[in-house]
């Protein structure tokens, strides 16, 4: 990717900089969730995103992969987008660009590790799609149509992660990105309290801070507190294979696990094709220092002795096809586990995935190995800031309005009330919502419309928005089960055979013979009363033959099963012959 981070654009023509003009803050997603954090801001005829990332499904969103932001507005307004610029590469910020790009198009600036991860996650979900990389570098400044873009360096999880200090024609827009204060970084790349402090003294206008660990009394531990965790496991294990689940973009966790493996003498197999596709990635760029020496490939490590390897593995959240979750279903291709392993799972549940977690631990017990999961036994630091460095990137920054993001809604509105506490207006910290729009003129600050905003599921394909018919379906099918019913008809609306039922996840019919009989009954009424209308209008059959059916079946209980008639006309047009959903 060529370099162009401080090629500026010119400003285009007709965009609108004129005193009095006013900036939009439109938040797509991250608001009230943890997850697909997607924010724009808007200016005359130009807008700038920020991040697009995923967020991965609760429990009732059965069978869906994850979730996008819907981004109708950016498709209606796509002659006005002027950049793409995302924080860092996780997940929650770059997974959506697969099904953006798509849509619409524009510059994407980002560091070299993001726009790498980008790379790599187009390579699978989007091949056809070669975006215009802008990558940059902490410190650079980026003209954006009317924007103009700083990027800061910032702590987080993974590497070369940076928040920004946008400035536009009504003041500057400060955006903390995923952040913590850690003063001892595993790659020595600090938080630049400068910068922050540089822009808090120019006058920040509004500031977007991360809310997520704001429930957290006090600072988050440094991430380098995990080396006493690990060497602690390696020196009590040291006849036992160890085995440790992270998340595949936590490379500073890799690299302390690869440290680790070096001091004790021990070599390194990763598992998982996000865990190894990171670690190849991250070591191209310079990001994960790992000896040649210290790796075996997954295939080779029954040449290794138990007690000189380590197993790099995904799967600390329970992930169904993940390595670790294979290898505690004994479905793994070549690792099995036993009494002679110690699994450690270096994270904490997700919000949500805790029962996935659960049975994954209960499982790896019932291998017989040992597990390290525990969180008193220190097995995880957070990327995010705690209470006490929320307080503190406020104080440097020193907005004069706020808005608190990437976070549930309780983490918002204590996050709000932080911002209070140090000085912000209590009328100038606003709670939103994804789609509303927050309108500033430098003076004042006012929600004044709603932009379309949600999520769109994805099983595969985009299949549509959350409260859309195919969650309702799937939802219904999973509580109620399914009755079909199979009907043939002559082309004068006569039956040519009794109808026919079958049934999944309801009851099993051929055990209920007197129920059969009544719905049988009440097919067979349903086409009578219609007569010859019966083979002439099928959507009224349909309509008549569910009424009796749900009738017959109320009588019976209470179960209200999806009912799905399969309709057939011999002799008709082959339009007339249909079988419909609910």
């Amino acid at each position: 990717m060529a370099r162009e981070a401080r090629n500026t654009r010119k400003k285009r023509a007709g965009e609108s900089t004129k005193k009095g003009g006013k900036l939009k803050y439109i938040p797509l997603g991250g608001l009230g969730e943890i997850g697909k954090n997607m924010y724009a801001l808007e200016y005359g005829d130009s807008i700038l995103v920020v991040d697009c990332g995923l967020m991965f499904p609760d429990d009732e969103m059965l069978g869906i992969d994850f979730v996008v932001p819907d981004i109708t507005y950016l498709v209606e307004n796509k002659e006005k987008l002027v950049g793409i610029v995302l924080t860092h590469g996780h997940e929650d910020h770059i997974g959506g660009l697969p099904f953006a790009l798509k849509k619409i198009s524009a510059p994407l600036y980002g560091t070299k590790l993001t726009l790498g991860m980008v790379g790599n996650k187009l390579a699978e979900w989007a091949p056809e799609i070669t975006p215009d990389y802008r990558e940059v570098r902490a410190g650079d400044v980026v003209e954006m149509g009317p924007f103009t873009v700083r990027f800061i360096a910032v702590c987080h999880s993974i590497p070369d992660g940076v928040g920004l200090a946008v400035k536009t024609p009504v003041g500057t827009v400060v955006h903390t990105g995923d952040f913590k204060l850690d003063p001892t970084p595993i790659d020595g790349r600090l938080t630049e309290y400068d910068a922050f402090s540089e822009e808090g003294k120019k006058g920040v206008l509004l500031l977007l801070s991360d809310s997520t660990n704001v429930e957290r009394v006090g600072f988050t531990e440094s991430e380098r507190v995990l080396s006493g965790t690990l060497d602690k496991i390696f020196r009590q294990y040291r006849t036992k294979r160890i085995v440790i689940a992270s998340f595949a973009s936590n490379l500073h966790r890799v690299q302390q696990v690869v440290d680790s493996a070096a001091r004790f003498n021990r070599k390194v197999a990763f598992v998982g094709r996000s865990m190894v596709k990171n670690v190849e990635l991250a070591r191209n760029l310079g990001y994960l220092h790992v000896e040649d020496r210290l790796i075996v490939d997954i295939e080779d490590i029954s040449s290794v002795p138990s007690s000189s390897l380590v197993v790099m593995t995904t799967g600390s959240q329970g992930e169904p096809f993940s390595g670790l979750v294979l290898m505690s279903r004994g479905e793994h291709r070549v690792i099995s586990l036993s009494d002679k392993d110690v699994v450690a799972l270096f994270a904490t549940p997700i919000p949500g995935n805790e029962k996935l977690v659960s049975g994954t631990v209960n499982r790896l017990f019932s291998c017989g190995c040992d597990v390290v999961y525990e969180k008193e036994q220190g097995i995880h630091v957070s990327g995010h800031a705690a209470r006490d460095e929320l307080r503190v990137m406020l104080n440097m920054t020193r907005p004069k309005f706020f808005v608190p993001v990437h976070g549930e809604y309780r983490h918002l509105v204590r996050h709000a009330q932080l911002a209070r506490e140090t000085g912000v207006a209590a009328r100038n910290a606003f709670v939103l919502q994804n789609g509303d729009v927050l309108q500033l003129d430098g003076e004042k600050a006012t929600v004044k419309d709603r932009v379309q905003a949600g999520g769109i599921m994805v099983d595969g394909l985009a299949l549509g928005e959350l409260q859309g018919s195919i969650l309702k379906e799937r939802r219904e099918l999973s509580e109620e089960g399914l009755v079909l019913v199979s009907i043939v008809l002559s082309g004068a609306g006569e039956l040519l055979a009794p109808p026919s039922f079958e049934s999944r996840g309801f009851l099993h019919l051929d055990d209920a013979a007197k129920l059969k009989d009544d719905l049988v009954s009440s097919v067979e009424k349903a086409v009578l009363s219609l007569g010859g209308k019966a083979a002439a209008d099928i959507d009224l059959l349909e309509t008549k033959v569910k009424g009796r059916i749900r009738e017959t079946l109320r009588r019976f209980g209470r179960s209200k099963p999806m009912i799905t008639p399969v309709i057939t006309v011999l002799g008709a047009p082959a339009k007339n012959t249909r079988g419909r959903r609910k």
